[in-house]
């Protein structure tokens, strides 16, 4: 089975830990290591304390983020074979040309490696720092489309779109590997996306399916792939997960009903609350990946919020187990399309004492399936 497997390794400071850091996950094995596009974190301050949250002992701010590119240039640099993705830009605070002309830079330092993660973005790097939310679906395809137009051409562009107005542009510079440009991995959820996808896309980057969605999306961007007459197996299925891990699957439903755990669910939206019978702690209106900024909310309305969060949609939207069983289950995603997946390790933001013990679970995880 062949599955390839990635990581987070999104650089906070101190910056020698990242560079450290990326050198690591290559000689452990993984295929591919994914950063961080953010202004802000996704945990309030109010809740980033001690007693919620172990890991604030070593990380003073849940802020602290550098610039992705800058990062990834260095762990381009410092690294040989793995991939090195965004999970994921956008196209609100950048713009579609310099996003071109960014990634052709990272694929020369990489020799090749560099993948363009994008989305529409989320509201919390946008809405404080004064930037218009407006049409984020129709704004990311008309970008994809620059980009491209850029990238393929040796002429001078001219774009007459609703959102970028291009005239006499040019991006001379070609990719590393002549005619090969940096795959587009396009971080898809709804129908919506999912077309876009199927037309636009050279892989999928969603967060935390679990697998019936993850097939029935999948069918949509194949459907949709085909329809614009394309071959759909030239786009990567991939899964970007967050994961609890340890010898002992109790341990792992203990670490699901964690501060920093149930955090993460309030990003989900009111549909996904309304399949456990209720409204999204925030309202039914409310819309997680726009609405939800951590730097609005204090304490006693996160501590509030985060008491109404159901077991079981805990236990739904997060992979946790032993390794055999991260193992099966990912089997389940493989035989739903998954080509590649991105494990992202909170076991240890849970709980400090896990750090080694989880890493070396995972460790088994990778090994497995690279045999």
């Amino acid at each position: 089975m062949d599955i390839k497997i990635g990581t987070e390794g999104t650089f906070i400071p101190p910056f020698d830990r990242g560079i450290e850091s990326v050198k690591r996950i290559e000689e452990i094995g993984y295929d591919s290591i994914w950063f961080a596009d953010h202004l802000m974190g996704w945990i309030p301050e109010s809740i980033w304390t001690p007693d919620l949250i172990e890991w604030s002992k070593h990380q003073k701010s849940p802020h602290d983020f550098f610039d992705v590119y800058p990062a990834m240039s260095v762990a381009a640099w410092s690294t040989k074979k793995v991939q090195l993705g965004t999970s994921v830009t956008e196209t609100f605070r950048r713009h579609p040309a310099v996003l071109a002309q960014t990634f052709l830079t990272l694929d020369h330092i990489s020799k090749g490696r560099a993948i363009l993660g994008i989305g529409t973005g989320e509201g919390e790097n946008i809405i404080p720092y004064g930037i218009k939310w407006e049409k984020p679906v129709s704004r990311l395809e008309e970008a994809i489309k620059i980009i491209k137009l850029l990238w393929e051409n040796d002429e001078k562009v001219n774009y007459d779109g609703d959102f970028w107005k291009l005239k006499n542009a040019v991006l001379s510079v070609k990719p590393y590997e002549e005619g090969k440009y940096p795959p587009i991995w396009i971080a898809a959820h709804g129908p919506k996306m999912c077309e876009l996808t199927g037309r636009l896309g050279d892989g999928w980057l969603p967060s935390n399916f679990d697998v019936k969605t993850f097939k029935n999306r999948l069918n949509l961007i194949h459907s949709s792939a085909k329809k614009a007459g394309r071959n759909p197996e030239e786009i990567t299925p991939g899964l970007w997960t967050t994961l609890i891990i340890d010898e002992d699957h109790g341990v792992c439903d203990d670490l699901l009903e964690s501060p920093y755990v149930k955090n993460y669910t309030l990003i989900q939206s009111n549909a996904t609350f309304e399949e456990f019978g209720m409204s999204h702690p925030f309202g039914k209106d409310f819309y997680g990946l726009l609405d939800y900024i951590p730097t609005n909310y204090d304490r006693e309305t996160m501590l509030e919020a985060m008491s109404k969060i159901p077991k079981e949609l805990l236990n739904k939207h997060f992979l946790h187990g032993t390794p055999d069983e991260i193992i099966s289950k990912i089997e389940k995603y493989a035989k739903a399309g998954l080509k590649h997946i991105v494990l992202y390790n909170i076991t240890y933001n849970c709980d400090l004492s896990k750090v080694k013990s989880s890493f070396g679970c995972l460790k088994k995880v990778i090994n497995y399936f690279k045999k």
